[in-house]
């Protein structure tokens, strides 16, 4: 299948890759990092041996995107003066980051990002990356909820940009509270780029929705 047929442009992997990047680093708050990586064939061997007993799933599509998400979590932790290092997966399955750090990572089935912070400048950080496409009629029911509020007027990408912020304010706020939170847990406002939490917590939304979705949301310290 051709890499237009996959979601990227005719120009290949360098090309879309410096695209995401320039949207990232445009939508990245102060104190946060963020990188991207087109998943690559090979991309599975980057994973070191301690990530790879930790990575439970012996599918070779996750196994290859797990390992394209440390490769850019890698290049935030290489450009901060620390060395190439294991982000392993707790059994919980958040990664565990080097001493004095916050992260995350996502990935879809095209793109792998990771989000990279220094802990006391931000308290906890999530990120999620999806397709640039609406949300199917089955799923939003059960996504968007009474307490979210969207935009008026609103877009097709609406209810697939709550999708992704209820995914990454989950992983912030997950390893603060150790609960599992549903959707009716967490309410989005989209214009005003909040998000908060039955367990009492706040998170910042910073978003961008070309050439795919990536939403980060960062929780104060």
């Amino acid at each position: 299948m051709s890499r237009v047929g996959l979601g990227l442009g005719a120009e290949g992997p360098d090309a879309d890759e410096a695209a995401l990047q320039r949207a990232l680093d445009a939508m990245a708050p102060a104190g946060v990092a963020l990188a991207c990586r087109a998943i690559r064939a090979g991309d599975e061997a980057a994973l070191l041996p301690a990530e790879a007993v930790t990575i439970a799933s012996t599918r070779l599509d996750r196994r290859r995107a797990s390992g394209a998400a440390r490769l850019a979590a890698r290049d935030l932790l290489r450009a901060r003066g620390i060395g190439a290092c294991a982000i392993p997966r707790a059994p919980s399955g958040e990664p565990i980051w080097p001493e004095g750090w916050t992260g995350s990572l996502a990935h879809d089935r095209i793109w792998a990002v990771a989000a990279l912070g220094r802990l006391g400048e931000v308290g906890s950080i999530g990120i999620d990356v999806e397709p640039a496409d609406p949300l199917p009629d089955d799923i939003l029911a059960l996504v968007v909820r009474p307490d979210d509020r969207l935009p008026a007027p609103g877009s097709a990408l609406d209810a697939r940009l709550v999708f992704s912020a209820k995914e990454a304010v989950y992983k912030a706020t997950f390893p603060l509270h150790r609960r599992i939170l549903d959707y009716d847990d967490i309410a989005i406002d989209l214009p005003r780029c909040s998000a908060t939490t039955r367990t009492g917590h706040a998170a910042r939304l910073f978003h961008t929705s070309a050439p795919c979705i990536v939403t980060l949301a960062v929780v104060e310290p």
